[in-house]
């Protein structure tokens, strides 16, 4: 049994460095909802040197918010969003001696590629034009959509709906805060939903706590972590 432990990088938060000695994947920023072209290229990097495979995490033009708001958005400009988003960066790692290995879109347009056909057709031409594989939410549209090619992820630090979806951020209980809670949760998410991939989001204050524990809960339950692309 393997799984997948990433987390979102490059957005200019405190442990990235530690993390990336910690996790399998990770998903680094192109800028547009937080990080810039200089903290892209040292996380991928620092991702070369720990052996870390890397993906594009591209998100809504939306700094102020950090790419959580949702927005309206045509397909056409979905598309080139983050056909622009994720051509740069795989220029960076092509320059930090790597190279982009996946997909998986940032904040509020993942969620709304995966619940919303619209949105999620236009984030899968993205992916069919790179020939890169997509990463969202088991059960949901864009699942469905892809084929059940999406590579399916849970997160370890977010309360979920009934539904499979995420609890809003706003709303009352949408973290986990204590990371044995964050370890039965995974595991839960990976026997439950078959899950390919775990998150811990790297802007977490408790993201290095998480991602120890999940190492530690996850080897003990007999699971070898390795990246999935």
């Amino acid at each position: 049994m393997h799984i997948d432990l990433n987390s979102d990088l490059g957005e200019g938060c405190a442990h990235d460095a530690e993390l990336l000695s910690l996790i399998t994947s990770a998903n680094v920023a192109c800028g547009w909802h937080a990080g810039d072209a200089g903290t892209a290229m040292t996380t991928l990097a620092t991702a070369v040197r720990q052996g870390v495979v890397v993906g594009a995490h591209p998100s809504f033009p939306d700094r102020e918010h950090f790419g959580r708001r949702e927005l309206a958005r045509t397909p056409s400009e979905i598309y080139q969003d983050c056909v622009y988003q994720i051509g740069a960066l795989i220029a960076l790692a092509r320059a930090a001696g790597t190279e982009v290995r996946y997909i998986k879109p940032h904040g509020a347009l993942y969620n709304m590629a995966c619940r919303d056909e619209t949105y999620g057709r236009a984030v899968l031409e993205v992916a069919q034009f790179f020939a890169l594989p997509l990463v969202g939410l088991p059960g949901s549209r864009l699942e469905v959509l892809s084929r059940k090619r999406l590579i399916t992820e849970g997160f370890a630090d977010r309360r979920y709906r009934p539904d499979g979806s995420l609890v809003p951020r706003d709303q009352p209980d949408a973290f986990v805060h204590d990371p044995t809670q964050a370890v039965r949760q995974a595991l839960d998410l990976i026997h439950q939903r078959g899950i390919q991939t775990l998150c811990v989001h790297g802007d977490n204050p408790q993201a290095l706590e998480f991602v120890r524990a999940l190492r530690e809960g996850l080897t003990k339950a007999g699971f070898e972590l390795r990246a999935f692309a």
